[in-house]
């Protein structure tokens, strides 16, 4: 990846463009996961199941990751400040329309194309944070804008229920196609120009995990571990209301407490994935695991799920942290190209993950999409074990990748 300095020093225009970006990665993250928390009202306000509500989860991450590769391939030559700027455009519309759809297709039709956007987004955010710092600022810079992930699940998606609870679901989406627009000026006053550097044709793009066996392994675990979390995580509304019988006020103070479970699984695996990534994600992964099991065996009061979520959150954080340092570990010269098809393969598996726990979750109730998160996630640990003692992967991000 190439990602040399667009400035000379990390001037406060240049961390004022990370944080821009940063938002940015708020905007997407809390736009992608908003149905979660909203599944109920939803399903309610449009006469549909929550089961069938739960495509708004699915449809998006499908969207979010077929088209991604193509998309961030055909935009190579496009100028990434100006592509963000258009983003940011398409999310504000795509709310907008949420909010004041009529009917349920419409919405889904709006979710579509702003998962499309959000794909983009991911494939090319932390490579233009990267750029716009000094070579030895690039892993900070990564760092910032993905707690732009932990800032949404703690105060991003909890405050969309709060406000839901209050208002209702359609002020909720209004309200974040209005805050797109802010992160929008944001976007456009903080940063400089960034021509394209590191895209490649889409041949090329799909050729990448062909020729990379480490490739393949990374994008594999992520796979599963995201199959298995969203599988369950997509259903832990209903999960809190039916199991452990919450209010909406305890619902939300427990996506809160997921959302700071994240921040400090990212805040610890920051300072440990560049002394053993492989040892990061494993524990990360066994506390996955651990973390569902909890949620089945105490988690029928608000103590003994508190405790479960926290375990949750931590765990996911981490992961989320590893597996982008893990693709830069394995793809470190065409890494944008990377990061579409790890996006792609990411947002699929959020679209099945919800998909075939709504099935579950359909048949067996909600615990029934919890034992899914609970299988899959154990077989992405077995995987990581696997790459583990294969040496499939570095055991440290600086292992195989020069300072950016």
């Amino acid at each position: 990846m190439t990602t040399s300095r667009t400035v000379p020093r990390a001037s406060t225009r240049a961390w004022a463009g990370v944080a821009a970006i940063t938002a940015s990665l708020f905007v997407f993250v809390t736009t992608e996961l908003m149905p979660v928390g909203l599944l109920t009202p939803i399903s309610a306000g449009l006469s549909v199941s929550v089961g069938l509500a739960g495509m708004m989860v699915t449809l998006y991450g499908i969207s979010a990751g077929v088209g991604v590769p193509f998309l961030v391939a055909w935009s190579r030559t496009v100028n990434r400040r100006a592509l963000l700027a258009a983003l940011l455009v398409i999310m504000a519309l795509g709310n907008l329309v949420t909010a004041v759809s009529p009917n349920f297709p419409v919405v889904l039709a709006a979710r579509l194309v702003t998962g499309f956007a959000h794909g983009v987004f991911w494939a090319i955010g932390v490579a233009m944070a990267m750029r716009l710092v000094p070579g030895d600022k690039a892993s900070k810079a990564a760092a910032v804008v993905l707690s732009g992930m932990s800032i949404a699940t703690v105060a991003g998606m909890p405050l969309g229920t709060f406000i839901e609870s209050l208002t209702g679901w359609r002020t909720t989406f209004l309200i974040w196609s209005g805050l797109s627009v802010v992160v929008l000026l944001a976007v456009v006053l903080t940063l400089p120009s960034l021509p394209s550097r590191s895209a490649v044709p889409v041949r090329e793009v799909f050729a990448l995990p062909l020729r990379n066996g480490r490739l393949r392994v990374v994008m594999t675990t992520v796979a599963l571990y995201v199959l298995g979390h969203f599988g369950a995580y997509t259903f832990i509304r209903p999960l809190m209301e039916q199991r452990a019988g919450m209010s909406p006020v305890w619902i939300t103070g427990l996506l809160i407490v997921f959302g700071v479970g994240g921040a400090a699984g990212n805040f610890v695996a920051g300072h440990t994935v560049t002394t053993n990534m492989r040892a990061t994600f494993i524990a990360a992964c066994t506390g996955l695991v651990g973390s569902l099991l909890l949620v089945l065996l105490i988690g029928t009061g608000p103590a003994g799920l508190a405790v479960a979520v926290v375990l949750w959150g931590v765990s996911f954080g981490a992961a989320n942290l590893c597996q982008v340092n893990m693709m830069l570990a394995a793809a470190p010269d065409t890494f944008e190209a990377a990061m579409s098809l790890n996006t792609m393969g990411y947002n699929i598996s959020i679209a099945l993950g919800a998909l075939l726990g709504g099935l579950f979750a359909t048949g067996f109730g909600t615990t029934g999409a919890v034992w899914f998160g609970v299988a899959l996630t154990a077989v992405a640990l077995l995987t990581a074990f696997g790459a583990h003692r294969d040496g499939a992967a570095p055991a440290s991000a600086e292992d195989e990748v020069a300072q950016p």
